[in-house]
């Protein structure tokens, strides 16, 4: 057995025809390459994924994208971190940026943003995390005022993956003299080389494709089509592109946690110090299997996230996104640290690569959002709780 290709989740009973037609090409795509060096973009699997659709699957048709959804998008970055390439941008550039573009943008922006995030000759970053704000989005500081018929942004902008290789960002402001208390948010497209905008690299303790930057904002001038959607438009506009960030962190860290998992599985049937192999031992095996459903039971959450929001039940949504981020983080550290202990010696070597894996799982407990915020959620909002912050 292959962990990679017997996932249940491959079977017609939760995917059609064309998503099963979907995972199996991008999981072909991507087994064709040798995994990349660590700290290296992988640009070629990119390209080519990019000319053959599956980058921007979830985008309109008009704008040469596939007409499918998150559902479809979540298939490929699932089947790309299997394969050993998960790829952050792909979370950020076509699913957060590209969802809230063709929801609320202009037609000028559509037809200048969304053909090249749909092939991949175009990304874009994402920026809403600040350094004192943290999980508190309601503590933005980064304004937006208005000159003329001119903005001018201000502000700070930490942990924004792949700034670097970005053609522009998507920045959350507030409107100047917004209320303190209510995130009223405002999404600007900030061209790279624009003026004032500032970019410096994060030193990070771990091997991932993606860079991690600071942002500078000082005085940024924006002509007035740079706001995309409403001035103001609050939550639900911000959370047309967030709700998808978490379904395809959930897709990131399944994928990752299946490459642990096989490499497990295999090494377990065939190494062999006593009179068998080590997979004999239920000291070994049993781990194995509650990870397999642990990551088979994410999973299954993942797909019900994705189809309430494909189908714009956004409240139910969220609620589901958050619980399959939280379950798939959950469920890819496990799995990585028992590929690793199942591995002894050999899982710290560069060979099995999964050494690697094991600061890369443990940040999606933390990105994009904390697991303690999505108790915070769950507890508030599923259970009626009263709010504790």
């Amino acid at each position: 057995m292959n962990t990679s290709s017997t996932s249940g989740f491959s079977g017609p009973f939760l995917e059609s025809a064309e998503q099963r037609v979907l995972r199996e090409a991008v999981a072909g795509l991507a087994g064709r390459r040798d995994r990349p060096a660590d700290g290296t973009w992988a640009e070629e699997l990119w390209a080519e994924a990019g000319k053959l659709g599956y980058l921007g699957v979830n985008l309109p048709e008009e704008f040469g994208g596939g007409g499918a959804g998150i559902t479809e998008l979540s298939i490929v970055l699932e089947e790309l971190s299997a394969a050993g390439y998960p790829l952050l941008m792909l979370a950020v550039s076509p699913a957060i940026c590209g969802t809230i573009i063709s929801r609320f943008g202009t037609a000028e922006q559509k037809r200048r943003w969304l053909p090249g995030l749909a092939d991949g000759t175009v990304r874009m970053a994402f920026g809403i995390t600040e350094p004192d704000a943290g999980s508190n989005s309601h503590r933005l500081t980064t304004t937006a005022r208005r000159d003329g018929t001119e903005w001018v942004l201000t502000g700070r902008k930490v942990f924004v993956s792949g700034v670097d290789t970005a053609d522009a960002t998507l920045v959350v402001a507030r409107a100047a003299g917004g209320s303190d208390r209510r995130l009223e948010p405002c999404l600007f497209i900030v061209p790279r080389g624009t003026p004032g905008f500032e970019m410096r690299e994060v030193p990070m303790e771990l091997s991932a494709l993606e860079r991690q930057f600071q942002l500078f904002l000082d005085d940024v001038r924006l002509p007035a089509e740079a706001l995309v959607g409403n001035e103001g438009a609050g939550l639900p506009q911000l959370f047309a592109g967030l709700n998808p960030e978490r379904i395809m962190m959930a897709a990131f860290a399944v994928g990752m946690g299946r490459r642990a998992l096989d490499t497990a599985v295999r090494y377990a049937r065939t190494r062999q110090v006593w009179s068998g192999p080590i997979g004999a031992h239920q000291a070994i095996a049993h781990p194995l299997a509650q990870i397999h459903i642990e990551l088979e039971l994410a999973a299954l959450m993942m797909r019900k996230a994705a189809h309430l929001y494909d189908r714009q039940h956004d409240r139910a949504a969220a609620e589901a996104a958050n619980m399959a981020k939280y379950a798939a983080a959950e469920a890819v550290v496990r799995a990585v640290d028992q590929a690793v202990q199942t591995l002894g010696g050999n899982g710290l070597t560069a060979e099995y690569g999964m050494a690697a894996l094991l600061p890369l799982s443990r940040v999606t407990r933390i990105a994009p959002v904390s697991r303690e915020m999505i108790l915070n959620f769950v507890a508030q909002h599923t259970l009626g709780l009263p709010k504790s912050y």
